[in-house]
Formats: C-alpha cells, structure tokens, sequence
C-alpha cells in the first residue's frame, strides 16, 4: 500500500492527540481541585480518609466490588437515585480527591455507595459487619474473611451470631473490620458550591414569566 508509513502515522498521531486531550486535559484540570474549606465549620471538605479505611479501600478493590457497586450519585434528569436514596446531590470531581484509589464502579448490580456511611443502618459495624458473613439478594457471602477459633475463657466482643462448633466463634479478620471502616466512611454528603443544580434556561424564563402573568390578565378585565 503506498504512503502506508505515513496513514499509520497520521493515525498514531489522531488517537494520540484524542487521549492526551481526554485522559492529560481532564487529569491537568482535576489536578487543581483542592478541599473546599468551610469557614463555619472551620475545616476543609472532603476529609481525608483515616489509615483503617484507606486499608479498606483496598479490600474494596482487591473483592472487585466496584463490579457491582457504583460510587456516583447522577443528577436528577439523569435517573433516580434521589429517589433511591442514595444521595441528595449529584456527585462531583471534588467528591474524590482524598481518596488513594476512586472506586467509581462498571455496573449497579447492586446499590450505589457513594453515601453509604451516611445511611441509618450503616453507622452499627456489628450489623455492617454480620451482613458481610451473609448471604443477601444475589449479593454473596464473604465467609473466607472470617475465621473460626476456639474460645479462650470469654467470647470475643466482635464474635458473630453464627453457626460454630462447640467451643467455637467467628471472628472477623482484620480484613473485614477495615473493610466496614472503608464503607462507614463514604459520605459524600456536603454540599459543594458546583454541586447545586444547575436551572436550565427554559425553567428561568418559566419562571421570569410568572410575575407578568397578573398583569396581563388584569389589563385584559380593562378593555372588558
């Protein structure tokens, strides 16, 4: 083929240019992002996440949980996570920038957790944590992070309510108690000032024509 150095070359240069413009641009423009600190909480958000967690963060990405878990809330017009109460915003770049490793996720399998630390049942870890030993709703049971010993003089004060052999308890792992630190510490629930939802322009001049609605009305009674 002639001049075929120079098509692939051409087309090196074009896939090039599309990934540095992609993955460089949106790394040099999220590069800059920093906490936004809060004057009347007198700290900055987001915090950063204490070790036990950013252990579990690792847990989280070494069971490929985010296979099945997503970490981002979407807008309003973008589905119903609101309404699944998963979040009261949408999720933002800022949300991220404490954590090692984002965890954004492929699919929702099963539900979002960008604000699972934030939600009721989540704040208890022997719940939390009892719940990783079972089996729930297609989600499978981590049993292999747990062990089985034998008790010595009283049981442990973390032991599950499960089935052992006489003499016996289940313990969690050090894996699995920084694992729940991890989940009880996503809560992304601050709201940032680019987190506000955006009106669009149809909505502000819904809005706009309201006030001249009255009066449209009550110049239409004087010509009666």
């Amino acid at each position: 083929m002639k001049n075929g150095f120079l098509f692939f070359l051409g087309l090196f240069f074009s896939l090039a240019i599309a990934w540095a413009g992609i993955v460089l641009g949106s790394h040099v423009q999220l590069s800059h992002l920093a906490p936004y600190f809060d004057e009347n909480e007198g700290k900055a958000f987001p915090e950063r996440l204490p070790g036990i967690a950013v252990r579990g963060q690792l847990v989280y990405q070494d069971l490929g949980c985010a296979a099945c878990h997503t970490q981002q809330v979407r807008r309003p017009d973008f589905g119903s996570d609101k309404a699944r109460g998963w979040g009261d915003r949408q999720s933002v770049a800022r949300d991220y920038i404490s954590q090692p490793a984002v965890q954004l996720g492929e699919s929702r399998f099963g539900p979002d957790l960008a604000n699972f630390g934030a939600r009721p049942h989540a704040v208890d870890a022997a719940r939390l944590t009892q719940y990783l030993y079972e089996q729930h709703n297609g989600m499978p049971s981590y049993r292999f992070l747990f062990e089985t010993r034998r008790i010595a003089g009283e049981r442990a004060a973390n032991a599950l309510n499960a089935p052992a052999p006489a003499g016996s308890e289940v313990v969690p792992t050090p894996r699995v108690v920084a694992l729940v630190a991890y989940l009880q510490s996503l809560n992304n629930v601050y709201e940032y000032p680019e987190a506000r939802p955006v009106v669009p322009p149809a909505a502000e001049k819904k809005e706009g024509e309201h006030p001249a609605a009255p009066a449209a009305a009550k110049k239409e009674g004087v010509h009666k």
